[in-house]
């Protein structure tokens, strides 16, 4: 079974219920109550480390919408654009560290209060902060792949050979976006050079989902398999407003197990929640992890 990932251009219909709220206490009281927790996290959960999300608090796109999968594939001038944007976004994104959120994450596993974390981000900053059980739902941007011969090779070789083609780009310069490219609103995408696969010469893509892209289905499968087992879900820091994150949120739901939140703004599963807090991912579970400490 494969998952697609996007595109969505609308925002999030309000909820028919509006779920309660809970703080501090009562999101400790949740992870207490069921030890093995299925979280579930998103761009949130990486703005503290200045990577910006997607979406406003009601669900609408901040932001022109990312490269589509078809797009990318079969327009060597769309692609030209994503990897000059590419270059530059990862001069911040590829020195991103981990915050609270994650930190605080990997301290709730380390305690045994977590069954498996499924992220929907692309920076690996969970396991930078020393998550072990980490599924990368969209795949991991500090790797690129090669669409005909799968040779799979880090990121930072990529870099250097498109700054090696494109040394006029070097001191460039932009806003980073949710995807780790950057806002180069303007400028001239036609002389840059992408070069293909060293062994094939194939497409060489980013090792992550695009919009319009399938998530491999053995990440879905463990993902299922371990939700299964679990005692809740926890969503930290996304509005669920993908199809591939949000399906778990109902499959949960159907099988009874609570669902919580700690999110700023709507999500596309308030209606399936026990409660939310709405509040910063990392400030909430910082705390969070000195009260369950503290007893």
């Amino acid at each position: 079974m494969s998952i697609v990932r996007g595109p969505s251009t609308r925002r999030i219909s309000p909820p028919t219920v509006e779920p309660p709220h809970a703080g501090v206490d009562g999101l400790a009281e949740f992870i207490s109550e069921h030890r093995r927790i299925f979280v579930l996290t998103g761009a949130g959960c990486s703005t503290d480390s200045g990577i910006p999300d997607y979406r406003d608090s009601d669900g609408g796109w901040k932001r022109q919408q990312p490269v589509q999968f078809a797009a990318f594939m079969g327009d060597a001038r769309a692609r030209a654009r994503y990897w000059a944007r590419s270059l530059v976004g990862w001069q911040s994104f590829g020195t991103a560290r981990p915050n609270d959120a994650h930190l605080a994450l990997a301290g709730l596993e380390r305690t045994g209060n977590l069954s498996l974390l499924v992220t929907q981000n692309v920076d690996g900053l969970h396991q930078a902060a020393g998550s072990h059980r980490v599924i990368d739902l969209h795949g991991r941007l500090d790797r690129v792949v090669c669409m005909t011969c799968r040779q799979v090779s880090p990121r930072a070789t990529w870099q250097q050979l498109l700054l090696s083609r494109n040394q006029s780009w070097e001191g460039v310069h932009g806003r980073i976006a949710p995807d780790g490219d950057a806002d180069l609103d303007g400028l001239n995408f036609e002389g840059f050079e992408v070069p293909g696969c060293r062994g094939c010469g194939g497409i060489v893509k980013p090792d992550v989902v695009f919009f319009g892209e399938n998530v491999p289905p053995w990440r879905h499968a463990q993902a299922t398999a371990s939700l299964a087992t679990s005692g809740a879900v926890l969503v930290v820091g996304s509005s669920l407003a993908v199809h591939s994150g949000y399906r778990y949120a109902v499959a949960a739901a159907r099988m009874a197990k609570p669902v919580a939140a700690v999110n700023l703004g709507r999500t596309r599963a308030d209606h399936l929640l026990q409660f939310k807090v709405s509040a910063a991912a990392g400030t909430t579970l910082n705390a969070v992890r000195r009260r369950l400490d503290r007893g």
